[in-house]
């Protein structure tokens, strides 16, 4: 007998071969038995009931029935030919319609041979029926696999067209499952985790999961390889943080000094919340012990995380370092830029500015005096990254909306070190869910701004639709009359140049319409769109940021970057085409100032379940946290901003939006775990260590962040 072990090759599974292998290897990544046992349903089939024909009231129910044909017939002629079988079981009659495959069908079923039957009831006059249902003949053998929980699997037409459809692939799965009581399957968890966590061991699970006998037995499997997928995770990315921490030693701030206190005494002009004065205290903490800090901070728009991030960067000159900002924009750079020197004005700190846009002798001379040390902060774009920019002494570096740049542009500004990394602080203004924030960022430090300053007037946020857009351009004269400024937005997506260019046409005919409605000279209006040449952009956001036009009609180009206290409108177009992370960071480009600001909705009559749903969220709160958890629960963790990159997306059976339970407890014992043997080496976790070399060494990157 062959052998056999997780590692084989898939073609020499029985029923396989090589043409079918290589369409597995090809549509969905099955290479090996073992990523045929990791390929798990996506749902099951109940079929552990029968029922019977009499109890049948109501058309759309799936049923499972037992009994016997009485007789075969054809009915109607031509394309409207049907079979239909006449199919008893000892309470009545009920019909089972066939409109393709006739003739196969036909030779197939036998009368007066029980079967099972299980479909969909349809109603037809006052009849039931069942179209084109599932049958297999009761035998003594097959029985017991039909009437148990049937796993679906997801496969595609290519497979189909090879018999791998759901049924072809549950087959291979009985037969890998019957192989498996020969191979080894090594337990991956140690035995006091099982026992206290009252999970069934790997193999078990594995068994379980495709052919479970109850769905009490498939709770336990899937809780099993839940907690699995999710503790593994949690591991690693603590086990990526503590040997960081042991690692690599931090710059040592010990000092609270003149700038850090000047400005806090005499430029503050506003009580910093508590929420604020936790986060300072938190990061000092970190750079005050020689700890080396990777943190990530998140708040809501408008929370106050740049006088946080300033405030931190003047302890790092207080200790002898510089201190960097990186943007992921030119404007939102130069913003930063502009309200940094502002807030530092007569403390008689150096601030420089670079981007792509800063060249010739302008750059020359800011290069020397960073390398200097005469520049104390640098605030720009990803240029600061490049090669030839260097700092006499770099001690923190912090990185806003984090999420737009790759891992490896944040590892060339952690190298800009001169004897040992910066410390690292990246902000996000886009919310994060705790359990994505537990998975995606695990392996950092998180601190959270989750109170806005007092005064702050929430946002108030109206749906409307085509039917309301007088009263809407009434509202919009109302604010500009006050003296306020108004957002346009409009959806333009690059998914294909046909779907661009309609969405550029929308852009245009809005401005149109809304040019007709605010003429000038009384009304100015600019025009913001991804299209534009940079220059032109950049002109067109500066004359509605110094108040020359009154209407900026953009594409979401404007999501991050501008910031006008004097913008008290927001009127979104095509709502429903937007994400719910998207409307509210839009949103939050209004509401700045003192004055109470609007957000609208503009949307069609016809709107899904999704996108009502978002437009409700909207409109019911303003708490960006809440917001993201219900937008994770309607597109799931992968396609949160920010997470692609993160490795997290590939979970086989953990819904990170579901089982947030699982991942705190998989946390916490990874946590403990990692606190008392972070190497692994006492013999009671050897399963750990087995595993975790299996899984391979990360890439130096997630020191990063």
């Amino acid at each position: 007998m062959p052998d056999y072990n997780l590692h084989t090759k898939i073609e020499f599974l029985k029923g396989v071969g090589p043409q079918r292998a290589d369409l597995l290897k090809t549509e969905l990544g099955i290479f090996t038995f073992g990523d045929l046992l990791l390929h798990y349903p996506f749902r099951y089939v109940d079929k552990t009931q029968f029922h019977k024909i009499r109890d049948i009231t109501t058309e759309g129910a799936t049923v499972q029935l037992k009994g016997v044909i009485r007789r075969l017939d054809t009915a109607g002629g031509g394309r409207k030919m049907r079979l239909v079988a006449k199919f008893k079981d000892d309470t009545g009659y009920i019909d089972l319609v066939f409109f393709k495959g006739i003739s196969w069908v036909q030779k197939k079923l036998v009368p007066g041979v029980e079967y099972v039957v299980y479909g969909k009831v349809s109603q037809f006059g006052r009849n039931f029926n069942i179209v084109h249902p599932e049958l297999e003949p009761v035998t003594a053998a097959n029985l017991q696999e039909v009437s148990s929980l049937q796993p679906v699997y997801p496969t595609t037409g290519k497979l189909d067209g090879k018999g791998l459809d759901t049924k072809g692939i549950r087959k291979l799965q009985k037969i890998l499952n019957n192989r498996l009581k020969e191979i080894d399957l090594p337990e991956t968890l140690p035995a006091y985790l099982l026992e206290k966590m009252r999970i069934p061991g790997r193999k078990q699970a594995m068994l379980d999961i495709h052919f479970p006998k109850d769905f009490a037995v498939l709770q336990q499997a899937q809780n099993r390889l839940k907690f699995e997928e999710l503790f593994f995770l949690q591991l690693r990315l603590l086990q990526i943080r503590s040997r960081r921490k042991n690692a690599i030693k931090g710059h040592v701030f010990e000092t609270v000094g003149e700038h850090f206190t000047r400005f806090y005494n005499e430029k503050l002009e506003f009580e910093l919340t508590g929420a604020q004065k936790r986060v300072v205290k938190e990061i000092r903490n970190d750079m005050g012990h020689g700890k080396h800090m990777n943190r990530l901070l998140q708040g809501d728009v408008g929370s106050g995380k740049t006088v946080v991030g300033l405030l931190c960067m003047l302890l790092a000159l207080d200790n002898g370092f510089q201190a960097c900002l990186m943007a992921p924009t030119e404007i939102l750079a130069q913003q930063h830029y502009i309200s940094i020197t502002e807030s530092l004005k007569g403390l008689g700190i150096q601030v420089g500015f670079l981007s792509g846009s800063v060249k010739g002798k302008k750059r020359k001379q800011l290069l020397q005096f960073l390398q200097e040390g005469i520049i104390q902060i640098l605030i720009g774009t990803h240029a600061l990254i490049e090669d030839w920019v260097e700092f006499e002494n770099l001690g923190l570096a912090i990185i806003d909306e984090q999420h737009r740049f790759g891992v490896a542009q944040r590892a060339s500004l952690w190298k800009k070190g001169r004897v040992s990394p910066p410390h690292v602080l990246v902000m996000t203004a886009t919310p994060i869910p705790r359990t994505l924030a537990m998975t995606a960022y695990g392996d950092l430090d998180v601190s959270v701004i989750d109170e806005l300053p007092p005064g702050r007037k929430n946002v108030e946020t109206l749906h409307k639709n085509e039917t309301n857009r007088m009263r809407v351009f009434g509202f919009m004269r109302e604010q500009i009359k006050a003296g306020r400024q108004v957002y346009v937005v409009y959806p333009l997506i690059e998914e294909s140049e046909a779907e661009a260019f309609e969405d550029l046409n929308n852009l245009m005919a809005g401005y149109e319409a809304i040019s007709k409605d605010f003429p000038p000279p009384e009304y100015q209006i600019s025009i913001v769109h991804g299209r534009m040449k940079p220059a032109d952009k950049d002109f067109e956001m500066q004359r509605f940021v110094k108040g020359e036009t009154q209407i900026m009609v953009a594409t979401t180009v404007i999501e991050v970057g501008v910031n006008v206290p004097n913008a008290s409108l927001m009127v979104i177009e095509n709502t429903e085409r937007f994400g719910l992370s998207q409307l509210h960071q839009l949103r939050g480009r209004v509401g700045r100032g003192s004055d109470q600001a609007y957000c609208i909705l503009m949307s069609s009559f016809k709107l899904s379940h999704d996108a009502r749903t978002r437009i409700e969220t909207m409109c019911r709160t303003n708490n960006g946290f809440e917001i993201a958890e219900v937008d994770m629960n309607l597109r799931g963790p992968g396609n949160i901003e920010g997470t692609q990159q993160s490795g997290i997306v590939n979970l086989r059976m953990a819904d990170l939006a579901k089982d947030g339970r699982i991942l705190q407890t998989a946390r916490e014992l990874a946590a403990r775990i990692i606190e008392d043997d972070s190497e692994f080496d006492k013999p009671i976790h050897a399963p750990l260590k087995a595993y975790m070399a299996t899984v391979g060494k990360a890439k130096g990157w997630s020191r990063i962040s």
